[in-house]
Order: structure tokens, then sequence, then C-alpha cells
């Protein structure tokens, strides 16, 4: 694909295409090897916990070229020939974690307003045996059973597309997990309401440490 010269839109393409519970993706591969290198020393020097915005990170280098070609249409095309559904006509919100508290990962289904939510991780290894390690489950409720873990490691691929069943989340870790994600949202005043509700959480976070 012209203009991807960090995703590796074959291993996309390869990643098999699953439907139940719901439809969802798990590739690996999917960040050029010859790139790792530049994105590990570019990813940005995040204090805060949680997601930030792209507009709240300095962005360079190499992984300012990552975010643009995830943000591109010539991506958002390869995404929907993959799942079936137009998602280039979809605004796009893109936020990066650094850091993760024991707080996040409960389960739930992402909201109404997205139509689909890719996570790309970028984690040179991961020991935790269970913490942080994405599930895709079958109720609101339970870790178990799952259909599937995602290992949180250096070029791993999760992508769904949001449904009333799209049950994930994950047990706690408190510490690093570098993961960048990219939410197709139904239409720009959602996306910018989920700009600002973003913004509004870091704010008292850094007020109230939470």
């Amino acid at each position: 694909m012209s203009g991807l010269s960090i995703l590796n839109v074959d291993a996309v393409r390869a990643a098999p295409l699953s439907r139940e519970p719901y439809s969802y993706i798990l590739g690996e591969g999917v960040l050029r090897p010859e790139a790792v290198d530049d994105l590990r020393r570019d990813f940005p020097d995040i204090a805060k916990p949680g997601y930030l915005t792209v507009d709240e990170v300095q962005l360079k280098g190499r992984f300012k070229d990552l975010i643009e070609e995830l943000e591109s249409d010539a991506f958002s095309a390869v995404m929907s020939e993959k799942f079936g559904i137009d998602l280039v006509s979809c605004p796009r919100l893109t936020t990066i974690m650094k850091r993760s508290q024991p707080k996040y990962g409960a389960i739930h289904t992402d909201g109404p307003s997205k139509v689909m939510t890719l996570l790309v991780y970028m984690n040179d290894a991961w020991e935790a045996p269970a913490g942080g390690r994405l599930r895709v489950l079958y109720d609101g409720q339970n870790f178990e059973p799952y259909a599937v873990e995602v290992p949180p490691t250096m070029g791993t691929l999760f992508a769904f597309l949001r449904a009333d069943n799209s049950w994930h989340g994950h047990r706690p870790f408190e510490g690093e997990r570098r993961v960048v994600q990219v939410a197709w949202v139904r239409d720009a005043a959602e996306l910018e309401r989920k700009k600002k509700r973003n913004r509004t959480a870091q704010f008292l976070k850094g007020i109230f440490g939470r």
C-alpha cells in the first residue's frame, strides 16, 4: 500500500477475522522490523497515566509518522476491506498510553458512538502472567472463560467492531504499558466531545492524582 512505510499491511490482511463472540482481528508483526528501533526511541515521554490524545502529546520522528499512517485514509481503507464496513468516512480519535494503573482494564464494550477500536501494542516483552493482557470476553462480569488473550508486545494489533456484546478488558496491571489506540467514531461532533472529555479527565488527574 503506497504511503505506508511503518505499518505492515500484509500482516494486517493476513490476520484471521473472527466473528465470535463479536467481530475482531488479532495480528502480529504489523510494525515493520526496520522501524521498531526508531519507534521505541521516539515513543513520547509521557509521565501521566492513562490515555492522552495526540493533541496533548509531543509527537516526533518515526512515531509521529506512525500516527499519521494509522490515521490515514489509506489505512482506513485496509481496515474497511478487512471488516466489510466503511471506515474511511469516519472521523478518527487517536490516543496514546505509556503508564497503566491497577484500576484500568475493567470489563466494558466501548460506547455506541464508536464504530471500531484498534490497539497497537509497543512493549518489547511482557512478563506479567495475566495483568495487562486484554481478553475477548463473553459477558460483562467474568474474565474467564475468554475467547482470546492479546499479548501486549511490540507489533501486536487488536481491532474489533463495537457491538452491544463486544466485552473486553484485562486484569489489573501497574507500570509501563505502551499502546496506541485508534477509534473510528460516527461523526465529527462526537470526536470533539471525546477529546474534550479526555482533556477534562487528564486535568482532574493532575489536580487529584487519580
